[in-house]
């Protein structure tokens, strides 16, 4: 981040950081940083921005890897996951013991979903998931598919999107 043309001090952009990765939120971190709470929103803005440049590698990966989507922002009244009103789609491949990719989509769909797993992981390899339909199609692709049903358990041994469902959190 180039931290030079930041008005704030080196020590709190640090502290900031800090905070981010711990998982505070915005508004936490600028009352414990003693900032405005639209720098540090700004500030975490622009983190997940770096973020976002650094990860998206254009290799294939191949092993075992979660997928799983999360939606953000909007607001809490009504309706919570999908179909909520205001919510942003995001859809994440976590590869076991190494790196995340995420991306924002328009929609949890098949359609929209499976171009990015085989842009990404290379056919044979491992993907869990949950039971969400738009995985369906996995079932009968290149890919050993493998799912939980996070009505009836969490975790079965190897089988699970623990990982990836951390991430969001």
């Amino acid at each position: 981040m180039d931290t030079h043309k930041s008005r704030l001090s080196r020590y709190k952009q640090e502290r900031l950081i800090e905070h981010f990765v711990s998982g505070s939120t915005a508004r936490t971190a600028a009352i414990l940083v003693k900032v405005n709470k639209s720098t540090a929103a700004f500030y975490y803005h622009r983190l997940r921005e770096i973020i976002a440049l650094e990860t998206d590698n254009p290799e294939m990966l191949s092993g075992e890897f979660e997928v799983d989507e999360s939606y953000f922002g909007g607001t809490r009244k009504g309706k919570r996951g999908r179909g909520a009103a205001g919510k942003v789609p995001v859809f994440g491949i976590l590869k076991r013991g190494g790196h995340v990719y995420t991306k924002v989509i328009p929609d949890a769909a098949s359609r929209t979903l499976m171009p990015i797993i085989r842009d990404k992981i290379q056919p044979d390899s491992i993907v869990y998931s949950d039971c969400w339909r738009g995985y369906n199609v996995l079932d009968v692709s290149e890919f050993k598919h493998y799912r939980i049903n996070h009505s009836k358990v969490f975790a079965d041994k190897q089988n699970h999107i623990n990982g990836i469902e951390n991430f969001w959190n």
